[in-house]
């Protein structure tokens, strides 16, 4: 963080038993910076201007935090960073200060647009919605794909993939550094700009935001950052995902709810975006993850020891948060489960957000292109369409990225097939 006289350096790192700054500014020299620790576990330091005023780090340069670790000797990505680049021919991904001179920050123009009384979501992947087989950039979806969806006569995009991630095959759900924009698709700047743009064509922008776990990299991720099993994460079993390979966090830990709030609000106040849909949130919302579980509705599978009491609370908090800084952001959550009181505001004693996301619909439509039409029950079709709680709001897709990319087909491809060419 930087002020007028300098730039502060914190890092929640308890497991620790020294930390230094390293980077381009000192050479990646571990004895240049050496930071202090609290009593919380948090290392600081502070490093004051240059002698002409300017930045002691500067802008663009790498940087990274080396720790005598319990596994041994350590360099990390800042947990907080902002910016995180994989340089051509490299594996790992490299920190990266951001902090450009005022001239080359983006200013926002447009007014976010209000809250419609009804979302018409298209939902997208900048990476890969160009025409050409190439990883699209922020500035190419804003000037060739946003008039489309504006077109189209939609009122809201939702984006996945924004936060960085190491893998990109992983759509974006594999987390490594949760305050940077991809960097595959541009600068933050240029993404600014895009969400701008949206606001100018009147869409509101959502962002695919994955608090429900992280990508277990130990080397670009948030795994082992201090050298320990359970920093930001449960140690053991319970903290691993076995089927999506990641790690899971401790939705009880004050630092973590730090961490996570943190990232919530400042996608809102540093990016504009006007909401978020949730990922993954039944595997958060209990201990056995919602895997190999069938919910019938009976109130013991929700309220019970499988209840992560933890994760319901963060739910909570993270929808009052967002709604009492804005108002008018709009927060969906992606549960299959059922949960009761999703959507009841947090006042009378609910989870808060505004809407559910209704997946079982697009599944029905998939299910119902594999069979031929006077096979299809239309008692099943209205039961899938208006199976959900009392006055609950849900998001019902026609077709989403879990049927159209995760081992299906578009509902394009289920018509047409090997015909479209």
């Amino acid at each position: 963080t930087r002020s007028a006289t300098g730039i502060t350096y914190r890092e929640w790192a308890p497991g620790a038993t020294s930390a230094a700054l390293i980077g381009d500014f000192n050479n990646w020299n571990p004895n240049a910076d050496i930071m202090t620790r609290n009593e919380f576990g948090v290392w600081e330091i502070f490093l004051p201007n240059n002698a002409d005023g300017s930045p002691a780090i500067p802008h663009g340069s790498r940087v990274k935090i080396r720790m005598d670790s319990p596994s041994g000797i350590k360099d990390s990505i800042p947990a907080w960073i902002k910016f995180s680049v994989q340089a051509p021919g490299e594996i790992p991904n490299n920190g990266i200060y951001y902090d450009p001179p005022e001239e080359e920050k983006y200013v926002f123009q447009h007014p976010q647009p209000k809250k419609p009384r009804a979302l018409r979501i298209y939902e997208s992947h900048v990476g890969m919605s160009s025409t050409e087989p190439i990883i699209n950039t922020y500035a190419n979806f804003r000037d060739d794909v946003l008039p489309r969806i504006k077109r189209l006569g939609y009122n809201a995009v939702q984006i996945m993939a924004i936060q960085e991630h190491s893998y990109y095959a992983s759509f974006g759900y594999h987390v490594t550094n949760f305050f940077a924009p991809s960097s595959r698709c541009g600068t933050p700047e240029e993404l600014k700009s895009l969400i701008d743009r949206a606001h100018e064509l009147g869409l509101l922008v959502l962002m695919d935001i994955v608090h429900s776990h992280a990508s277990k990299n130990v080397l670009d991720g948030l795994n082992m950052f201090d050298g320990t099993d359970n920093h930001y994460f449960h140690s053991g079993s319970r903290g691993y995902h076995w089927m999506w390979d990641s790690r899971l966090f401790n939705y009880g830990s004050w630092e973590v709810l730090r961490f996570l709030l943190s990232n919530a609000r400042w996608w809102l106040e540093e990016y504009k975006f006007d909401g978020f849909r949730f990922d993954g949130v039944t595997s958060m919302m209990y201990t056995h993850r919602g895997l190999e579980v069938g919910f019938t509705g009976n109130y013991n599978e929700y309220f019970g020891f499988a209840t992560d009491v933890d994760a319901v609370v963060y739910l909570m908090l993270v929808n009052d948060m967002i709604h009492g800084l804005y108002p008018e952001a709009v927060t969906i959550g992606e549960d299959v489960s059922g949960m009761p009181t999703f959507c009841i505001p947090i006042q009378d004693g609910g989870i808060g957000f505004d809407y559910r996301l209704h997946m079982a619909i697009a599944d029905k439509w998939i299910e119902l292109l594999k069979k031929s039409d006077e096979d299809w029950k239309m008692g099943d079709i209205v039961h899938t369409l208006v199976n959900r709680r009392w006055s609950e709001k849900c998001v019902a897709y026609a077709e989403s990225h879990d049927q159209a990319l995760v081992g299906d087909k578009t509902l394009a491809f289920w018509l047409m097939d090997k015909d479209m060419y």
